[in-house]
């Protein structure tokens, strides 16, 4: 009875009868449109989240060279008779051995995958620092086109497995031995 009403209420103001039907229309669009730009965000999302990735580790393989080559510069600094890794990273910034200032790297680096200061130390058999490498479990992306200093990191199924480290003589192009 009240629908009747409407009904010829809305025909007295000279409203078509096929507005009534579309009610419901501009909600399902609109629901269509937001299902759609989820699914456009998450898409981006997903970009975003691999540039990310590579770019923590394009920092990993600069940092953890950076590294190879201080401790590279450390012990081939030392006199020749008495040739030496680092004890600890701290001997990169300051080295305790000469009485002045001797640094091989500005600061002790985060690593880039974990955003920590720790590093996974590779020690010779006196406690010595013969490398780094990330404590992370995590799997990389980059799985070859490493430069000839990297070329052992091709395949490794995670970023722990990323091994940074000096050994006199040894030509950078054969992979490094395992710690």
């Amino acid at each position: 009875m009240l629908q009747i009403a409407y009904i010829k209420e809305m025909k007295a103001r000279n409203c078509p009868r096929q507005l009534f039907r579309e009610n419901g229309f501009t909600y399902l669009g609109l629901l269509v449109i937001i299902l759609l730009m989820g699914i456009v965000l998450a898409a981006a999302a997903d970009v975003w989240n691999t540039s990310v990735k590579r770019d923590k580790e394009q920092e990993l393989l600069f940092v953890g060279n950076q590294i190879r080559q201080a401790i590279k510069a450390y012990y081939e600094h030392t006199p020749p008779m008495a040739t030496r890794y680092p004890a600890k990273l701290e001997d990169l910034l300051k080295d305790p051995r000469y009485p002045s200032t001797q640094r091989y790297l500005r600061k002790i680096y985060l690593d880039p995958i974990n955003g920590s200061i720790t590093w996974e130390l590779v020690k010779g058999p006196g406690g010595e620092i013969l490398g780094i490498h990330s404590r992370s479990g995590k799997e990389p992306i980059k799985k070859s086109n490493f430069s000839s200093m990297d070329k052992s990191f091709e395949n490794k199924k995670k970023y722990a497995d990323w091994v940074f480290m000096y050994a006199p003589g040894q030509n950078p192009a054969s992979p490094l031995p395992k710690p």
